[in-house]
């Protein structure tokens, strides 16, 4: 019998459990790939975006310069943070360094939850889709045993067969899960990379404002 005829051979919780673990895997590996292919692009952006605004005479002629080249958005958000509001806010209280540091930490985080879209999901894949697997082969091996004492004598032949049908459902929840897992932790990684690159600008950026007159 094959992978695909011990999966989907069952009553209802089994195909539940079955459909469950595929959605999970095309949630997993969409969510993978486009963010190796967005995490790749920032990367890019960031460099270049950081590159063209140290290379201007000003904020104001690096803004359209790196806008051509933050096609994430990424550090566009954090230049535009800079053009503190008028006088008579709560939001002007305080000093110019405080202002600052209050408008670029905001812009910051929601640039960095946007980088973050999507690891939740793995995170989540990776820790509960063994488990959906394991509900799936304990319900398999529980119908098998049930049908096998009601068929009279039981003999390792007539075991063997139903119960190595339902383990396949925990094989395939590990195999749903480890992608997750690896691709959380190398995306993962990627996405430090980034954060360190662009707190690194917003603190230079916070400095250069802070002096100058």
């Amino acid at each position: 019998m094959s992978v695909l005829d011990a999966m989907f051979k069952g009553d209802l919780v089994s195909y539940a459990v079955s459909l469950v673990l595929l959605g999970m895997s095309v949630c997993s590996w969409v969510v993978i790939l486009w963010k190796a292919w967005l995490l790749s692009r920032a990367h890019q952006d960031v460099v270049r975006s950081t590159a063209a605004f140290w290379q201007s005479a000003s904020i104001e002629q690096a803004l359209p310069r790196v806008r051509a080249f933050d096609r994430e958005e990424l550090v566009l958000p954090l230049l535009e943070a800079t053009q503190l509001p008028s006088a008579g806010t709560l939001a002007t209280a305080g000093d110019k360094s405080q202002q600052l540091t209050r408008v670029l930490r905001d812009a910051l985080h929601s640039v960095l939850h946007k980088l973050q879209s999507g690891q939740v999901l793995l995170a989540t894949v990776g820790s509960t889709s063994p488990f959906v697997g394991l509900l799936g082969t304990v319900w398999g091996i529980y119908h098998a045993l049930v049908s096998m004492a009601g068929g009279g004598q039981v003999t390792i032949d007539k075991v063997a067969g139903p119960v190595g049908e339902a383990l396949i459902m925990t094989a395939v929840g590990l195999a749903v899960a480890i992608p997750a897992v690896l691709g959380y932790n190398i995306l993962g990684r990627g996405i430090g990379r980034i954060e360190a690159d662009l707190e690194g600008f917003a603190r230079d950026l916070r400095e250069l404002l802070v002096t100058k007159p």
